[in-house]
């Protein structure tokens, strides 16, 4: 299991938090009691099994969701 911060690009709307939350939950190996969306810090934080889903995965899921990642810091757990 690893832990992701994603720093994203300013978040307009109570609304983007639930957008992003539900695309990031829709990932196979997203813990999806982990996910976190902070508003007024534009990140996100959620756990994930690596060997199901990559950074770049839950990257690109956000990316089409319309909302640009500026940057990932990845832990181990």
């Amino acid at each position: 299991m690893q832990k992701a911060t994603i720093q994203l690009e300013t978040l307009t709307c109570p609304s983007c938090m639930q957008k992003i939350e539900n695309g990031v939950k829709s990932l196979d190996g997203v813990d999806k009691k982990s996910i976190k969306v902070l508003f007024n810090s534009s990140k996100v934080r959620v756990e994930y099994d690596d060997e199901k889903v990559s950074i770049k995965d839950i990257e690109n899921a956000i990316d089409k969701l319309g909302y640009e990642v500026i940057k990932s810091q990845v832990k181990d757990l």
